[in-house]
């Protein structure tokens, strides 16, 4: 995603979207996910599979113009996955594999099995807020979900069975990976996987519901935090220190912005049926205020985290993303426009990309620091 000047203010888009993307595709015709008008249905697929993968990757959604039953197996899978967001799940291992770079009790195997690990466990997770949240009623053809991409079940790209099929595939190698890292590296990694299982399945399946009852955005910033980068670091180490725990909060704190716009986004549709969010309970200009106090935080925790010793001082580069902080200030002063912008692929979600877009130039430049700091072993512990 990047900001474009359109009528002298700035807004959010994906660097892939050059035509009115935000399109859900069902059965044999195209519907726009801005104003519901249908068009024929386009002959084949539009370019080759690469672009169609890299579509799907950059904005959740197939490519303009192809059909539900008209795409590929990878594509199709991409979509049901959203494995555009994957990349969260993903820098929370990398920060861990580069503050345990330069440690001597480093494996790069268990590393990289943690971070499969990982990955199944996201990938898991949305699958199955997806098929908890349509069980309950919450996802519905109106519900933000099923616009700004094409849902799983309400759109017919799997079934319901085969979406449990995947979810149980995805805890197996769950369950594979903890069983050989519980063997290498003992019983702590039972308690950090289990605690991530829990937290993850309660976000939105019965009884806890933890997004219902305003626990969603904290959630997020355990998970994304001490339990991912920390859980990662003791499977590449068999050490948790503290300051791990700390140097796991900035990635964490930016994870949580983006679910903190979503939810602000979704405050229309949450706040009739009961599903009590933070910024539902907050309200929307008090979320907005929020979400960018929490993109504020996260300059200040990697501050306070170099003076500590908890992250290298290269880290400091995260601070050159305040540029995007600045620039998506104004729109988070603001409500979101009426209508999208001209090829904005992930309507009705706009907080949502403006966080998203900041999360990907300030974790970059934080990942690109603690690259730095592994490589030369500048400020390392």
């Amino acid at each position: 995603m990047t900001f474009v000047g359109r009528g002298g203010h700035d807004q959010p888009v994906t660097d892939s979207a050059t035509t009115d993307s935000a399109t859900v595709t069902t059965g044999r015709s195209v519907r726009t996910g801005r104003s519901g008008r249908t068009s024929p249905r386009l002959p084949g697929r539009r370019g080759s599979k690469l672009r169609s993968w890299a579509h799907a990757l950059a904005t959740t959604n197939p490519p303009p113009g192809v059909a539900i039953d008209e795409l590929d197996g990878v594509t199709r899978w991409l979509v049901v996955t959203r494995a555009a967001v994957l990349p969260m799940t993903l820098v929370s291992g990398l920060v861990a594999g580069l503050l345990a770079a330069r440690s001597p009790s480093l494996s790069v195997g268990y590393l990289l099995l943690a971070i499969v690990g990982i990955l199944a466990a996201h990938v898991a997770n949305n699958l199955s807020n997806d098929l908890f949240d349509t069980s309950v009623g919450t996802d519905t053809s109106a519900y933000p979900r099923a616009l700004y991409a094409p849902h799983p079940l309400l759109t017919g790209l799997v079934s319901k069975r085969t979406l449990w099929t995947a979810i149980a595939a995805a805890n197996v190698v769950d369950l594979v990976v903890l069983v050989v890292l519980t063997i290498a590296r003992g019983p702590l990694t039972v308690v950090l996987a289990v605690a991530g299982l829990v937290l993850s399945f309660a976000y939105t399946a019965p009884p806890l519901r933890l997004k219902k009852v305003g626990l969603g955005e904290p959630d997020v910033l355990v998970v994304w935090g001490p339990l991912m980068t920390g859980g990662t670091y003791f499977a590449a180490t068999g050490s948790l220190p503290a300051w791990v725990l700390a140097a796991s909060l900035p990635w964490a704190l930016l994870c949580t912005t983006v679910l903190f716009g979503k939810h602000t986004d979704k405050i229309p549709y949450d706040a009739p049926d009961g599903t009590r969010t933070l910024p539902v309970i907050l309200g929307q200009r008090r979320a907005r205020a929020v979400t960018l106090a929490l993109m504020v935080a996260f300059y200040l925790v990697v501050v306070l985290d170099v003076l500590v010793g908890a992250l290298p001082w290269p880290a400091l580069l995260a601070l050159l993303g305040i540029e995007r902080l600045v620039r998506a200030w104004p729109h988070l002063r603001h409500e979101a426009p009426a209508e999208p912008p001209a090829g904005f692929p992930i309507w009705p979600l706009w907080f949502a990309a403006v966080a998203f877009v900041h999360l990907r130039r300030a974790g970059l430049l934080l990942v690109v620091g603690l690259a730095l700091s592994a490589a030369t072993g500048w400020g390392a512990r």
